[in-house]
């Protein structure tokens, strides 16, 4: 036995648990099928893990404990529901002496789409996927997310019904239905990063555990697909986005836009993997729109200063992303891109006819808003702007993002200094 380093709650035997789960957890499913009585035996096995290890010591083969224990956990569990003298040996054979963990690429990829399986309804499978492939507990999970314990406990519990009562194993699907459950992984994985670093509501501009915990299920389905090219646009983007955070509030945790931020805080590690990331994707693989947007945030990330950004080539790509993966978003950060080359003029014509067209549903919507503001202030209509900038803020839920808004319209009134850039 080896001593462990931490009490439960400290960083290594945290993240010990978190990289064990999701092996134990597949071995666990080879052995026993079930996917609903099996996770519910892993968490048991970790709880006893985090609670004995530190007094005990971890384990010699650590991801072998914890099978054994999730085993007899699963046993236990199966025992009471059938009739127990006739199961006896058939139970018996389920638990040999030396337990083997099978912990391949091929079993990470099906445990995320078992977890991202579409029977599984949507709110449920951000929290499913960082419990079952994370290896976060119901609590880290509420806290990471923002609601209630019992809220992530039904939804998790929801979710494995669900997967009970459609019939899906553990195994990979067809090829043919491959593609569209991988792509359907990569979307809750960005919508779970992008969550983390910018809250949709709160005190805080960032969850940090929210985008770090989805950097790190991103790798992991990087290191299963290392061929994909778009799993390996999201990761690149996710890093290539992250490597601002230190600049991107101050101390206080207000907001600091892009244009401000001190660049010499930026994680330039994350820079280079994300860049390289997204490098050798394009170069080797059909383009996608994961790549199109790491890509765009690769030219934004490798410009010395803001002056030096190239937003002739950031317009090309919006321009190209367009094609491959319409939507007003993508449309809107266009605008700013028109904006940015040929003039903030240019800029609200293009949003207008936006806004007249196909994304006249986000037309109250606070980032619209915002850019039109913006946009606005840099054509010198101050008035409108500040009136524009105003109303943005009342519509976000965020506060760091709201007290920034209410920030731009003070400075349009002379309360605070700083003229808009242009």
């Amino acid at each position: 036995m080896t001593r462990a380093r931490g009490r439960p709650g400290t960083p290594d035997l945290d993240d010990l648990l978190r990289a064990l789960a999701p092996r134990v957890l597949t071995a666990l499913l080879r052995r026993c099928g079930s996917f609903d009585t099996c996770e519910d035996a892993v968490q048991d096995a970790l709880m006893a893990a985090a609670t004995q290890w530190p007094d005990e010591g971890v384990p010699a083969n650590p991801a072998g404990w914890l099978v054994t224990v999730a085993s007899r956990r699963w046993t236990d569990a199966w025992r009471q529901d059938v009739a127990r003298r006739r199961r006896e040996e058939s139970v018996a054979a389920l638990e040999p002496e030396e337990p083997v963990v099978v912990g391949s690429a091929d079993d990470t990829l099906t445990l995320f789409l078992l977890c991202c399986h579409p029977a599984v309804p949507p709110d449920a499978q951000v929290p499913l996927t960082l419990r079952a492939v994370g290896g976060l507990s119901t609590v880290e999970i509420a806290g990471a997310l923002l609601v209630p314990p019992a809220t992530v406990g039904q939804r998790i519990s929801r979710a494995k019904q669900r997967i009970r009562a459609s019939g899906a194993r553990f195994e990979l699907p067809f090829p043919g239905e491959r593609a569209q459950r991988v792509a359907a992984v990569r979307d809750v994985l960005y919508l779970m990063f992008t969550e983390g670093h910018t809250a949709s509501s709160g005190a805080a501009l960032h969850r940090v555990d929210l985008s770090s915990e989805a950097i790190r299920l991103t790798r992991q389905l990087h290191g299963a697909l290392p061929e994909d090219g778009e799993t390996a646009g999201l990761l690149a983007l996710m890093l290539l986005t992250d490597a601002r955070r230190p600049a991107r509030t101050r101390p206080d945790g207000s907001l600091v836009p892009l244009a401000e931020q001190d660049r010499g805080r930026w994680d330039r590690a994350a820079i280079t993997e994300g860049t390289a990331l997204v490098s050798a994707a394009l170069a080797a693989t059909p383009i996608g729109a994961f790549q199109l947007q790491a890509a765009i945030a690769a030219v934004h990330d490798e410009a010395a200063s803001v002056e030096d950004t190239d937003w002739r080539q950031v317009l090309g790509l919006y321009e190209l992303l367009g094609t491959v993966d319409p939507g007003p978003m993508v449309a809107l950060n266009r605008v700013v891109a028109v904006a940015e080359v040929h003039g903030p003029a240019a800029g609200l014509v293009e949003l207008g006819t936006l806004l007249a067209g196909s994304a006249a549903a986000l037309a109250e919507h606070h980032r619209t808003i915002a850019v039109h503001a913006h946009l606005l202030e840099l054509a010198g209509d101050a008035d409108a702007a500040r009136g524009a900038y105003e109303r943005a803020a009342r519509r976000t839920l965020n506060l760091p993002e709201r007290r920034y808004l209410e920030r731009r319209a003070d400075r349009l009134r002379g309360d605070v200094g700083d003229p808009p850039r242009r």
